[in-house]
């Protein structure tokens, strides 16, 4: 469990208020260290409670379905992936093998889940988080734990270390988008926000919301997923009024969207008068959907999701041009995927509705893991977020 503890030192010391450079740099090379040095046992009980502190949260969701009785299921069912897991990562006795499987672990999503990645970290210290400043940092560590184990000089081990200062990143400070944005922060919590008797009250507000940041004098105001709880493009009353209100101030936000075809998470972009939507790409793993074969997934929908249908998704993300520059959408999860940034896009507009798993580490976890993107891409993150952690990174 040290081991572990160790591991998620740069999530809780964040979720308490206290990001601290040196400590984190400290505590995830020594939680590095120890899962290249440690046996076999060691390292898959880390991996078994890892799973605990990381990822305990993804069974608050099940409640709002009447599932509580499944969150001690689903977290056991987490801690046993990731202890397998670990164990696997430890087999090799050779630190260098257990090095390269270390580095090729975030490409291991199970069940389509990718929030697993062991150099996130570092995203909050002084060592990089790229590809090749995790491959130098995991091989210093190696070369260290080699010449202890087998050569037994102490001082050539840690002089191997020394290496680590080629991963060594400056601070990285995001740019700013060309507009003065206002980011709604709503407080909404889940078993309020889809119900319906208070469907007007939260319009309301949200148009409030609206008009506060045309006081302000704002040139864009982005409230965050599906802050209009409804399929709005079924609307047409409150999308011409939000139509009228956006030759004011450019307005988006997050609401549901219906066709023929399906149900749709999306983002409604309304600029100088016009709607523009974009739909979401990648859905959330047991959360829009069943990551599964068809048949079972629709078994598992009937018995647990009183048969509801997974949401559909557009083949590829949305950008959208807003007075000359480019804007590239990305709806809750899917902020933290790679497939979103493929063409390097130079800003990123992100909705979020955290109140699934509040309270909980999770909005300390994926704001995280949007810093970490906005360094791995050198992208701007705009991000609005319910219940999470809302800002520019």
């Amino acid at each position: 469990m040290g081991v572990a503890i160790i591991l998620s030192f740069f999530i809780y010391s964040a979720y308490f208020g206290y990001t601290i450079k040196t400590l984190n740099t400290f505590f995830g090379l020594l939680g590095v260290y120890l899962l290249l040095y440690c046996d076999k046992k060691a390292v898959s009980w880390s991996g078994f409670f890892v799973g605990i502190f990381w990822f305990y949260w993804i069974g608050l969701s099940f409640k709002y379905y009447g599932l509580s009785y499944l969150e001690p299921f689903i977290i056991l069912s987490i801690a046993v992936v990731y202890s397998l897991f670990f164990w696997i990562l430890s087999y090799p006795k050779n630190p260098f093998l257990r090095a390269i499987l270390l580095l090729l672990a975030s490409y291991l999503h199970p069940f389509e889940f990718s929030w697993f990645k062991p150099e996130l970290i570092f995203t909050d210290s002084f060592l990089g988080i790229k590809k090749w400043q995790f491959g130098i940092t995991l091989f210093a560590l190696s070369l260290s734990i080699y010449i202890y184990k087998r050569k037994n000089k102490k001082v050539l081990s840690f002089l191997a270390l020394i290496i680590i200062l080629f991963a060594i990143q400056p601070s990285f400070k995001a740019g700013k988008p060309p507009f003065d944005i206002y980011l709604y922060d709503q407080r909404l919590p889940q078993d309020i926000k889809w119900d319906s008797r208070y469907k007007n009250q939260i319009i309301k507000k949200n148009f409030q919301a609206i008009l506060k940041a045309i006081d302000l004098k704002k040139d864009m105001i982005i409230l965050n997923e599906s802050a209009f709880p409804i399929f709005l493009n079924d609307d047409k009353e409150l999308l011409q009024r939000l139509k009228n209100l956006s030759k004011k101030i450019i307005i988006i936000t997050g609401a549901l969207r219906k066709d023929k075809s399906g149900f749709y998470n999306s983002t409604y972009y309304f600029i100088n008068g016009k709607l523009k939507t974009a739909d979401k790409v990648v859905l959330v793993p047991f959360g829009e959907k069943v990551p599964l074969p068809d048949f079972i997934a629709k078994y598992i929908n009937k018995i647990f999701f009183d048969g509801a249908s997974d949401f559909k998704t557009a083949k590829n993300p949305t950008s959208i041009e807003i007075n000359n520059t480019r804007f590239t959408n990305a709806i809750c999860y899917e902020a933290t995927e790679d497939i979103i940034y493929k063409n390097s896009p130079e800003y990123i507009i992100a909705v979020s509705n955290n109140a699934w798993f509040t309270p909980s580490i999770e909005p300390t976890l994926q704001n995280i893991l949007i810093k970490f993107y906005s360094k791995k891409y050198n992208t701007v993150i705009i991000h609005s977020a319910n219940m999470g952690i809302s800002g520019i990174f």
